[in-house]
C-alpha cells in the first residue's frame, strides 16, 4: 500500500508558519485599566477572527466542523474560545471546554518527563538505551541499536523509520482491527517497535533527521525500565497533578470525558477508520496504541499554559533545563540556523520572532500549540477534523493577539 503524501504531511509536519511582523512588547508601562480594556478588545477580535476562519472554511475543501482555541498573555491570563460544532449531525455546538486528542503534542510531555528524570538524577539522557533494553531479545534488531540514547531519540536523529506511516504491516494491522470489529484492540509498545526491526537505518545516528513515533515509543520503554514506574504514572506525578491541569488526561481508554466528535476524513481513506470517531461518548478505537508518541486528550486552555510554563523554564526544575530542551539535535536547513527540533519541540523563526511548539494529528483531530518567547504569548487550537489547516489558522489567530498587544503598547 502506497502511503499518501498528504497524510504523511499532516502527521509529521512540525513547521509553524508566521504572519505579520511584530516587535517585542511589554505591558509593564501600561496602566492596569488599559490592560483590562486591551484584553477585552483582543478577546473580541480573537473570537471574531476564529468565527471568520470557520465560516470561510465552509466554502473550501477543508473540513472544519468546529474548533476550540485559547491564548495566554504575558501576565498569565488565559482566554478560551469555541466556534462551529462539536457534533454536526446532532447540531451540538462546540463548547470551550471540550476535549480532543492532541496527537503528537504529547511528545512535548514525554520529552519533559525524560528531562525532569535526568534533572532528578534518575537517568542520563546520553546513556545508551541498551543499558536498560540490551538484554531483551528483540533489541539487537533495532536499527542503530548500539548508538541510540534518550537524547538522540527525543530529537528524531536516530535514523529510525516511523512505524505509523512507513510500515505497511502497521497499516494492515489497523485495517484488520477495524474490519474485525474488535474496538478494544491495541498494540503494546514492544509490538509497535516490531514494525521497524531488521530495517536498514535511514542514516547514521546524529547525521540526519526523520520524524518518528517509534523513537518516542522506545523512549517510553526505556523510561519505564529505568524507573520501574509506568509512563503515565510518571507524567501524572511530575506534571499533570502538581501543575493542576484541568483538561489534560492520559488517553488510556476508549471512554474519555467531554470528547468532541472527531471527523476522520483522511484517516478513513488511509486506515479505514469510521468517519465519526466517537459513538455514544466512547471512541471507536483504543487510543492506547499511541502512548508516548502522543497519548493525551487535551484542551487549548491547558495547552497554552503548558507551553508558557515549559518554554519559560517553569515546568521542569533544575539547572540548564531550558537550554537542553531547546538545543536543536540536527539542523535540516543550514541556511536557517534557528530552525530545527529540540527535545520534543519544533523551533522555527517566524515573522513574529522565534517560535516554540508542536503540532498533533490523531484520526479525526488536528491540534497546534505555539509559544512566542519574544512576546510571552502562547496560542493553541484544536479542530475536530483531520483534514484542516490548523497550523495556518493558529498562526492567523496568533497574529490577532500580537497585533492587539502592539496596538496597546503604541497607544500607551
Amino acid at each position: 500500500m502506497k502511503i499518501p503524501n498528504y497524510l504523511f504531511y499532516l502527521a509529521t509536519t512540525l513547521s509553524l508558519w508566521g504572519l505579520g511582523g511584530l516587535l517585542g512588547c511589554s505591558e509593564s508601562s501600561v496602566p492596569a485599566t488599559s490592560k483590562v480594556d486591551s484584553a477585552v478588545t483582543i478577546e473580541k477580535q480573537f473570537q471574531q477572527q476564529l468565527d471568520d476562519l470557520y465560516r470561510a472554511a465552509q466554502s473550501t475543501d477543508e473540513n472544519f466542523p468546529g474548533a476550540t482555541a485559547a491564548f495566554i498573555l504575558p501576565d498569565g491570563r488565559i482566554f478560551s474560545f469555541a466556534t462551529g460544532f462539536s457534533d454536526v449531525s446532532r447540531n451540538i455546538p462546540m463548547g470551550k471546554n471540550m476535549r480532543m486528542p492532541s496527537g503528537s503534542i504529547g511528545k512535548t510531555y514525554a520529552a519533559a518527563v525524560a528531562l525532569q528524570l535526568a534533572q532528578n538524577g534518575a537517568l542520563d539522557l546520553d546513556t545508551k538505551i541498551s543499558t536498560w533494553l540490551g538484554e531483551e531479545a528483540w533489541f539487537s534488531r533495532v536499527p542503530n541499536n548500539d548508538e541510540l540514547t534518550v537524547r538522540i531519540l527525543l530529537t528524531h536523529t536516530g535514523g529510525l523509520l516511523d512505524h505509523a506511516f512507513a510500515s505497511r504491516e502497521f497499516v494492515e494491522w489497523v485495517l484488520t482491527s477495524w474490519t474485525s470489529g474488535n474496538r478494544d484492540a491495541y498494540l503494546r509498545p514492544r509490538q509497535l517497535v516490531e514494525f521497524v526491526l531488521d530495517r536498514e537505518p535511514l542514516f547514521a545516528v546524529g547525521e540526519g533527521f526523520n520524524y518518528t513515533d517509534t523513537g518516542y515509543i522506545l523512549v517510553g520503554i526505556a523510561l519505564e525500565e529505568a524507573t520501574g514506574r509506568s509512563y503515565y504514572d510518571l507524567l501524572r506525578e511530575l506534571f499533570l497533578q502538581p501543575l493542576d491541569f484541568a483538561f489534560t488526561l492520559p488517553a488510556d481508554q476508549r471512554a474519555l470525558p467531554d470528547l468532541a466528535q472527531g471527523y476522520a476524513h483522511e484517516s478513513s481513506k488511509f486506515f479505514g477508520t469510521p468517519l465519526e470517531i466517537v459513538e455514544d461518548g466512547i471512541m471507536v478505537m483504543n487510543p492506547l496504541t499511541e502512548w508516548t508518541g502522543g497519548g493525551l486528550i487535551n484542551n487549548p486552555q491547558d495547552l497554552v499554559r503548558w507551553a508558557k510554563l515549559l518554554y519559560e523554564g517553569e515546568a521542569i526544575s533544575g539547572e540548564g533545563e531550558l537550554d537542553q530542551l531547546l538545543q536543536i539535535g540536527f539542523m535540516p536547513e543550514p541556511d536557517k540556523p534557528t530552525d530545527g527540533y529540540g527535545l520534543g519541540v519544533s523551533i522555527r523563526q517566524t515573522e513574529h520572532g522565534i517560535s516554540y511548539g508542536h503540532g498533533g494529528f490523531y484520526p479525526g483531530y488536528n491540534s497546534r500549540m505555539v509559544y512566542f518567547p519574544d512576546h510571552g504569548v502562547a496560542v493553541a487550537m484544536q479542530i475536530n477534523s483531520d483534514k484542516s489547516n490548523v497550523a495556518e489558522h493558529t498562526m492567523t489567530l496568533a497574529g490577532t493577539v500580537l497585533q492587539g498587544l502592539l496596538a496597546t503598547r503604541q497607544s500607551g
